[in-house]
């Protein structure tokens, strides 16, 4: 499984750029100076199997290392090879079962309500538990997980970082996990909703991570194509794309590609979570292309956030940037295309008090946004220039060529 390194990251880089200088380049933004496991030991690693044990590092899991994915990963996979599903986990499981158990009007669970719903809520709860731990896979210190060619995938894994520092992930695809057990919550929202356990990638306490020419997405199953729940409305069988919460810090997502997804970015894991979050969370996303996100492109609370350089299109969503309690979002010449959509889409107000952007466009045209986020303070209190050392591309057709040329796995380096 392990073999040269040198040689090998040589070929991985001429997969990613035709050029030394564009390869050899590391991250801009707040996640400046992340190397990941460069120099350390290389493997290659083609099952979930193969993946979990290239992390653990034979025992030093926090030592230097770079991950080469081939193929395409399944977070399901069982040891003998065969892909586990939901009657695996919680073998009689039923959702319809599950939703009856509310009533009709999926108001109050009672397990009295049917004799099958104490039952029914317990399946729930232990095949979840048992689906989180064959499908998490959690990144140590210091490693480079990165796809090899233009084909790497994970499928259904719930790639976390956990108090890890030093983290590159880079030209994969990573494909949002189905969550089998989701759970319906009457009291969240005006007529309750369904709320999933899984990310693509969750980041919690994570320092110094570098998330680089990759796409996450719903993939194979949208929420569009799960069942109906109540209210005539599809069961939400996904969380978010990716995550980043309780403290994490010195984070770049550059070259990205996000779609097809309801809610895509959460920086900041609540607004109760000051004392883990204040001061921290500070993420710059740059160059990277959201298409068909309804919402959370990101959404932040606390952090000090860069969207710089971003494309957003594809079907209109609820809003793009969305300002939480406490956020200081710098947002700089971004492209906003929604046609028939108005430019108050593009941020939106929940609970923030500050937001500023430079230079963005909607549907061709000035943005305006600091005169539409009315009510918030346009000094967010820190400027990008101050902090870091970076170049935004000046014109509309400019981030849009570059984004839609280099975003996403296997594309090759421009040179913003």
């Amino acid at each position: 499984m392990r073999r040269a390194a040198a040689a090998l990251l040589a070929g991985v880089c001429l997969l990613w750029a035709p050029d030394a200088s564009a390869a050899e380049r590391g991250p801009v933004g707040w996640a400046t100076g992340t190397t990941g496991g460069a120099g350390g030991t290389t493997w290659t690693v083609h099952t979930r199997a193969e993946l979990k044990e290239a992390l653990t590092n034979e025992g030093d899991p926090t030592a230097p290392k770079v991950i080469r994915v081939v193929g395409a990963i399944n977070g399901h996979e069982a040891a003998d090879g065969s892909l586990l599903g939901e009657q695996d986990y919680a073998p009689g499981y039923d959702l319809t079962k599950y939703m009856s158990c509310f009533g009709e009007d999926g108001t109050t669970w009672s397990d009295t309500r049917y004799d099958y719903c104490k039952q029914q809520r317990q399946l729930r709860q232990t095949g979840s538990n048992k689906e989180k731990a064959q499908i998490q896979l959690t990144v140590p210190s210091n490693t480079t997980l990165v796809g090899v060619g233009d084909d790497a995938r994970l499928l259904g894994v719930f790639l976390t970082v956990n108090t890890g520092t030093n983290i590159v992930v880079r030209n994969l695809q990573l494909e949002a996990p189905v969550d089998h057990f989701t759970s319906w919550s009457p009291d969240d929202g005006t007529q309750g909703n369904w709320n999933a356990r899984f990310d693509a990638m969750t980041v919690i306490t994570g320092k110094n991570i570098w998330v680089d020419h990759c796409t996450f997405t719903d993939g194979r199953f949208p929420d569009r194509e799960a069942p109906l729940g109540f209210h005539g409305e599809h069961v939400q069988r996904h969380d978010g794309l990716l995550d980043i919460e309780d403290g994490s810090d010195f984070i770049t997502v550059s070259d990205s590609r996000f779609t097809d997804h309801d809610k895509a970015l959460l920086i900041g894991s609540g607004d109760g979570r000051g004392d883990r979050d204040r001061g921290h969370l500070k993420v710059t996303f740059v160059r990277n292309l959201f298409t068909d996100i309804v919402q959370r492109g990101p959404r932040v609370r606390f952090g000090q956030v860069h969207v710089v350089n971003n494309v957003y299109r594809g079907r209109t969503p609820l809003y793009a940037l969305g300002v939480g309690l406490e956020s200081a979002i710098f947002s700089e010449r971004n492209v906003f295309s929604y046609p028939g959509g108005e430019p108050s889409i593009a941020v939106a107000d929940y609970g923030g008090d500050r937001f500023h952007d430079t230079g963005s466009w909607f549907n061709g045209r000035p943005a305006r946004l600091n005169e539409l986020a009315n009510g918030l303070i346009d000094d967010v209190g820190w400027d990008p220039a101050e902090a870091y050392a970076y170049r935004a591309l000046t014109s509309r057709s400019a981030v849009e060529h570059h984004v839609l040329t280099h975003a996403g796995p296997g594309r090759p380096y421009g040179h913003a």
